[in-house]
């Protein structure tokens, strides 16, 4: 909301017609006063501002709207996401796992059990002994 000093308000429209008066004047590319609210939505979740915080601060009557309206247009707020989760996700330990000494295979810890397991580094061990 624009207001005037006396603290009474501004009809949208002038407020719409000055943005667009002085965006053009200073050489902005054409946009619409109501942009500004997306981009800083926009800005705000690729900062990592949490989606509450980004409702609240829009007025959203609940985060399902802006999190509809707002992460969808966000491919590297959706990646973000995806590297903080791939970030806790426990990492094993290269090692020999129980394979002849010399081998030049190795297992990850916890790839020594199930169907097929260690088979890759088997057939790898024998294309090594092929080829001198």
């Amino acid at each position: 909301m624009f207001t005037k000093e006396d603290g009474s308000g501004l009809h949208p429209a002038w407020v719409t017609e000055e943005f667009e008066r002085i965006a053009f004047e200073i050489g902005l590319p054409p946009i619409r006063l109501h942009d500004l609210r997306h981009g800083a939505a926009t800005l705000a979740l690729a900062a990592g501002v949490d989606m509450k915080t980004v409702s609240a601060m829009l007025r959203h009557s609940s985060q399902a709207i802006t999190s509809d309206t707002y992460t969808s247009v966000l491919p590297e707020v959706a990646h973000s996401a995806a590297e903080k989760i791939a970030a806790i996700v426990p990492r094993s330990v290269s090692r020999t796992a129980g394979l002849p000494t010399g081998s030049p295979c190795r297992l990850l810890e916890g790839d020594s059990t199930g169907p097929g397991a260690g088979q890759a580094c088997a057939a790898e061990s024998r294309r090594g002994e092929s080829n001198p």
